[in-house]
């Protein structure tokens, strides 16, 4: 199917095939119709995409700081590999949104097949949108006004946290779509409405839609203007829906006001506020989330849980609804907002007249309807590549999931390997198709069973979000498939029990705990064969905070860090100790996550290890340090760069030019494994010793 990307590396846009996205629990597979470019937040994104190094950097400095540390501990080769790969992702365009239900996910009963419906969805053929994020469009209301649903939507919002009474002044500054939209609102709530913009066309509209206006371009005074308007009294409250990077609207805004008066930002401006113009009105200013309540939050937008209407009574879906009611109405014109239509082929197109002359406003984009789930293939194949393809005798890898890691890492690391990448398998298909052209895949695909029922896939690389990885590694032992599973194995000891007693030795089943073959633990094991006696271990992990809300720390989902990450310094220490793990413990210092705590490990050959995954420490300090105690001496690793000895004979230090995890070595292992049918490179019974030990210590 077609979708439209856009690269943030030279902001090219392009209209690209991709699969047609799976639709999963509690989501809608909807065939597009019609979908609205957004001209304010696409046009920023095209514009910081076309910007050069150095104003990308300008336009993000937290990022350029966390780029900084980055430097200052892992070097600047790998700094920058990971500053490119994520510039290098393609991002979809488009969340005005209107089509047809063509599937119905589990758990989804407010929706059926065949609904016309409205949702945030992508400019795409088709694609899938979980059911809060969806709503129904009445039958009088065309899909070209039902495609301004999601931008009444974000003006509806902006509107609810202003509070407007009946007879009110409020101001709107700058008049795109979103602020002729709010104009429109504002009036159907009985206010008195002043309209500030540089674009007389636009002053025209907000005119026509009731509202004064303030003509900016021919250097009227807005501040002089509006102290009219509120006749003498200052307006009661300002909505911001400008995009620019200066802070004059804020400004502006705080000088209109009158004493307790609001303001709400639901454009981008600058913010450099001045305490001189609010504090002595006592002004209130507030940031609009989006839609509306539910917005970034997972458990509203992706589990489907919605808010009680007795204590939350306006959602981002309830949002939708009332915008679609106005419609319905007649008391919400869109049709004076259309300036300009294209067909999805034609995008680029759209996409130019955001740097011509041509005024523009609501640009429609439609949609040959012709997506059938018989005929639009869930898979996409690269004929170039596979003539391209010498490797033949290599083993065929496919990869399962397409994030970050699997293409800034683990993709390449097989590649360098050996072997031959046969098909890739996201569930969007956008990531998917991308690394399907950068590494050069056979193939790329949404289903994930093509992989497992691919004859010529001799082995699959799981790097999905780690609830999945149970049902996949299931799935492949019945599919005698070879495979290679990015940390953690599963999340649940149910989980680890039907594994291994469904496990088949006749295939590897490895984990990738890389730090395992890093040259510099290579180096510690070589070292630690001359001592018999028992070894003291401390690991210091300065493992960085990751939001609450992120999906690695939501228990159902990312099981938390220790299991999906401290994981892998538990099977470290398993590996430099060479004995089985016979007792273990964990203090943490919150009840809130496992983010800071203290794991203490003891062997059967009376060794110890404790290693200190800790959180709240700082960025710019080394991620990982491993020191050894063995026998009157010291081994000491920092951020797998520098390894020193300490009254050790024979041994001084061994330093690399740039970190190495072991991750390149590690796929290797597995590739040579494969091909020789040799077993896994890491032994099951440890595999799942390690992923015993981590899941019982996340529950202690």
């Amino acid at each position: 199917m077609k979708q439209i990307l856009q690269s943030l590396k030279d902001g090219s846009t392009t209209v690209a095939d991709v699969p047609l996205p799976r639709n999963s629990k509690g989501s809608l597979l909807i065939e597009t119709s019609i979908s609205l470019v957004s001209v304010g937040t696409e046009k920023m994104l095209l514009d910081f995409g076309k910007a050069g190094w150095i104003k990308k950097a300008r336009q993000q400095p937290d990022k350029v700081r966390m780029v900084l540390d980055k430097i200052k501990t892992d070097g600047i080769k790998p700094t920058l590999e990971a500053v490119f790969n994520k510039l290098d992702q393609p991002l979809p365009l488009g969340y005005c949104n209107v089509g047809e239900v063509l599937q119905v996910g589990s758990s989804v009963d407010s929706f059926k097949i065949g609904d016309r419906v409205i949702s945030n969805g992508y400019h795409a053929e088709a694609v899938s949108v979980p059911q809060n994020l969806c709503a129904k469009i009445p039958e009088n209301v065309s899909n070209e006004e039902a495609s301004f649903t999601v931008m009444g939507a974000i003006a509806l919002q902006g509107i609810r946290l202003v509070k407007p009474t009946l007879g009110e002044s409020v101001v709107v500054i700058g008049l795109g779509l979103i602020g002729l939209l709010t104009v429109q609102l504002l009036r159907a709530n009985g206010c008195r409405v002043l309209g500030i913009d540089f674009d007389r066309d636009k002053l025209d509209l907000a005119k026509k839609f009731g509202a004064d206006i303030v003509d900016l371009s021919s250097g009227q005074d807005p501040v002089m203007i509006s102290e009219a308007f509120s006749r003498g009294r200052g307006v009661d409250a300002v909505i911001v829906t400008a995009s620019t990077e200066s802070s004059e609207p804020i400004h502006q805004a705080a000088n209109m006001c009158r004493k307790n008066g609001r303001i709400v930002l639901v454009g981008v401006t600058g913010l450099e506020l001045s305490r001189e113009d609010f504090f002595k009105k006592e002004i209130t200013f507030q940031v609009s989330a989006s839609y509306g309540p539910g917005r970034y939050d997972p458990n509203y937008e992706e589990k489907g849980h919605d808010y009680p209407v007795g204590y939350v009574r306006w959602t981002e879906q309830r949002n939708f609804e009332a915008i679609l009611d106005m419609l319905h109405s007649g008391a919400l014109d869109v049709k004076s907002l259309i300036t300009h239509k294209f067909d999805i082929l034609d995008a680029e197109k759209a996409y130019q007249l955001f740097d011509g002359n041509e005024p523009s406003l609501g640009i429609l984009l439609s949609y040959p309807n012709q997506v059938d789930l018989q005929k639009k293939s869930l898979v996409i194949s690269l004929e170039e590549n596979k003539k391209n393809d010498k490797s033949i005798s290599s083993p065929k890898i496919s990869f399962l999931g397409a994030g970050n890691y699997a293409t800034s890492t683990l993709i390449s690391a097989f590649k360098h390997s050996g072997a031959t990448l046969n098909n890739i398998a996201s569930s969007a298909g956008i990531s998917g198709a991308h690394a399907a052209k950068k590494f050069a895949f056979n193939k790329t695909t949404t289903d994930s069973d093509e992989l497992f029922s691919d004859k010529e896939t001799d082995a699959v690389v799981i790097t999905t979000r780690h609830n999945s990885h149970s049902n996949f590694v299931i799935q492949g032992i019945k599919s005698g498939k070879n495979l290679f599973v990015e940390k953690p194995l599963c999340l649940t000891l149910e989980e680890l029990e039907n594994i291994e007693s469904g496990y088949n030795s006749k295939c590897i089943l490895m984990v990738g705990f890389n730090r395992r073959f890093a040259p510099h633990i290579q180096k510690i094991k070589e070292l630690l064969e001359s001592k018999k006696s028992p070894k003291s271990i401390i690991m210091t992990i300065n493992a960085g905070s990751i939001p609450s809300d992120h999906w690695t720390q939501d228990l159902e989902v990312g099981g938390g860090r220790i299991i999906g990450e401290a994981c892998h310094f538990i099977d470290l220490a398993r590996f430099l100790i060479g004995y089985p793990i016979k007792n273990y413990h964990r203090f943490t210092m919150s009840d809130i996550t496992d983010d800071t705590s203290t794991i203490q490990l003891f062997f059967e050959d009376g060794s110890i290890c404790t290693i200190n995954y800790f959180s709240n420490g700082a960025k710019s300090f080394p991620k990982e340090r491993i020191e050894i105690f063995a026998s009157g001496g010291i081994l000491q690793l920092d951020n797998y760069r520098k390894l020193k000895g300490f009254r050790w004979p024979g041994f001084k230090s061994m330093n690399l030019w740039k970190q190495d995890k072991g991750q390149q070595l590690c796929a290797a292992a597995f590739v040579e494994a494969v091909s020789n049918k040799n077993p896994s490179p890491i032994p099951f019974n440890e595999i799942i010793e390690v992923s015993r030990v981590s899941i019982e210590l996340a529950n202690q």
